[in-house]
């Protein structure tokens, strides 16, 4: 126990200042409230519970979903002198009876379980004889089939409000549009809770989307101009991840592919050799990677189109955990598109068949647009980008502009003239003139706005249409089957007041140009790469005589900040980013050796 969560946050994680919302949070926790925490990957949630844990009696039970998670997050705790443990399917039966039986006496300030093997009828009374600290519901996005990776077996966690009424409850996640979070909160019985939105922005990601051309050659290319760092390349299905591992193989990378159809102790040693920097680049489905914790992933490439932006988000959110300057590339096809719309089709349940083909049009909406990504990106989970981001390709790279205005609001009011009842489709239909029956039958044939558009394509108002829906001038309900709706911001554009610019669009986007190094905020831009690289090596070193990943040893940044700072006492050492009393003692002496080593041979 520590005297506060700030000194806590010195002395065990080695940080000097918490991250914008954590305090809040944590303090609420402390106090024995519930929480819905929307963060970012990398923007500090499991700091949230594992701080409140240590101030409150008890353990802390923390949901996740994936073996691997929680072994890298239990790594992590145990590197700081943390009492944490994880209890799954992985442990053998001495190692299984041993956690319990610390778990009965005390000894834990943290312990990881799936949610089916807590939901039991046996764990769940065990519990009832354990003082509980709190419950953690990470990944929460999983209870709820409008998240994007939607698990039954979360829905049964709903039980712990009622089984446990006093205990706090804090659910996690970094990716819900707003329906998500609405039905999370009422699938765990959170209603009142306090909500924390961060936002999604995650301005160290360079988003690049690049047309698919002889794509295996653009993708050794790319991965060879940036050979620092992991990577992951994410494929649709299990024979193209095959070939693409292979491909790289061939071309000289480190790499390694992972897909369910592989066995659990393959894919065991692929995540374990790629965590610990045995392998640089992993060659995935879907199947890898929720809650990966590996920070220093510095590339993650969409080799086929994600079936929705949800998925995208998460998956290059995997990129720059560490804060440091990281690139997510997708290489964007109109074939991908059908394939991805086919696997959508299998869907027996029509309501969810009928979201996910909306969330389809979303990413493509995202592949195709001709404004700032990030914008586009942010703008879907309900979050507005006052200006261009200047770190995507859109922005690096921008294509010519023309004024839309005067479409804009023939888009608009025949938006209105059908009483924001129709979806995209049928607007164009409108605006087209199109003689189809069902414009016919409804009378949308007698608007003032009928055929106002039809000198321009189909391609043309669909992507205007999107234009406006990214620049907040409209809104897609896919509650109510993705509806357009107008917005206030539309008014002082329909009335003339206000002017709206856009490219003309193309079936294709044009590659972006190489992108430029971009740095981070958190590192001293005079970092001594020879010296960061023997930092690097060393921290390898320790972390295979620990069995452990090196990260957990030190991130990047702590290395970085040591190799441009050149901390000469152990006193210096302790200002470092991410070096708390315990690694002090255990790794500090080795890490100041090393840096006088090579002052010495430099002078």
């Amino acid at each position: 126990m520590h005297d506060t969560p700030l000194t806590t946050l010195k002395t065990v994680f080695g940080y000097d200042a918490f991250r914008p919302l954590q305090q809040e949070i944590i303090e609420g926790l402390v106090r024995g409230e519930d929480a819905f925490v929307l963060m970012p990957t990398g923007g500090g949630k499991s700091l949230c519970y594992q701080i409140p844990a240590l101030h409150r009696h008890g353990v802390a039970v923390v949901v996740s979903p994936l073996i691997s998670l929680m072994k890298d997050q239990v790594d992590a705790l145990k590197a700081c002198g943390v009492r944490a443990a994880f209890y799954n399917s992985s442990l053998q039966s001495f190692d299984a009876k041993r956690v319990l039986a610390r778990l009965h006496a005390g000894e834990l300030d943290l312990l990881y379980i799936a949610p089916e093997r807590l939901m039991s009828d046996e764990f769940m009374a065990r519990l009832k004889d354990i003082p509980i600290a709190l419950f953690a519901i990470d990944e929460a996005h999983c209870i709820s089939q409008w998240g994007h990776d939607f698990r039954p077996e979360y829905l049964k966690l709903g039980r712990l409000r009622r089984e446990f009424p006093g205990i706090p409850m804090i659910a996690l996640t970094a990716t819900a549009e707003p329906h998500t979070r609405r039905d999370i909160l009422e699938r765990l019985g959170l209603q009142k809770a306090s909500c924390h939105v961060l936002g999604f922005d995650r301005p160290n990601i360079r988003y690049t989307v690049m047309e698919k051309n002889k794509p295996s050659a653009q993708l050794t290319a790319y991965l060879g101009s940036r050979p620092d760092g992991a990577a992951i390349v994410y494929c649709l299905s299990r024979q193209r991840v095959e070939k693409v591992s292979a491909l790289l193989r061939a071309s000289g990378f480190h790499a390694a592919p992972y897909h369910a159809g592989l066995g659990a102790s393959v894919r065991k040693m692929t995540q374990e050799a790629f965590i610990r920097d045995d392998v640089r680049v992993i060659v995935a489905t879907v199947a890898f990677g929720m809650g990966i914790d590996k920070p220093d992933i510095r590339t993650v490439v969409h080799y086929d189109i994600p079936k929705n932006i949800e998925s995208y988000y998460q998956e290059t959110g995997r990129a720059g955990r560490d804060g440091l300057a990281a690139e997510a590339l997708l290489l964007f096809s109109y074939g991908d598109i059908a394939i991805a719309r086919g696997l959508i089709e299998k869907t027996s349940d029509p309501e969810q068949r009928r979201i996910e083909i909306h969330k389809l049009g979303a990413m493509v909406g995202f592949a195709e647009a001709l404004s700032c990504r990030r914008r586009i990106l942010l703008g879907y989970f309900g979050e507005r980008l006052e200006r261009d981001c200047g770190n995507c390709d859109i922005c690096l790279n921008p294509p010519e502009l023309h004024d839309a205005t005067q479409n804009a609001r023939k888009a608009l009011s025949c938006v209105y003239r059908l009483n924001q009842r129709f979806g995209m489709a049928h607007v164009i239909d409108v605006l087209r003139g199109s003689r189809k029956e069902r414009v016919l039958r409804l009378g949308h044939d007698r608007l003032s706005t009928y055929g106002i558009g039809a000198d321009r394509g189909q391609e043309y108002w669909s992507g205007l249409l999107r234009h406006l829906v990214h620049h907040g001038y409209l809104q897609q309900d896919v509650g109510d089957y993705s509806v357009l709706k107008l917005t206030a911001e539309a008014g002082p554009l329909l009335r003339g007041e206000k002017t709206l610019f856009m490219a003309e669009p193309r079936l294709k986007p044009t590659p972006a140009p190489k992108p430029k190094t971009a740095r981070s905020k958190t590192v001293d831009t005079e970092l001594d790469r020879s010296l960061f690289e023997r930092l690097r090596v060393l921290r390898k070193r320790l972390a295979d005589e620990e069995s452990v990943p090196p990260f957990v040893i030190f991130s990047d940044a702590s290395l970085a900040q040591m190799a441009a700072a050149l901390p000469a006492t152990l006193e210096d050492l302790r200002s470092i980013h991410g070096v708390g009393d315990y690694k002090l003692g255990r790794y500090g002496q080795a890490f100041l050796e090393e840096i006088q080593r090579y002052a010495s041979g430099r002078e």
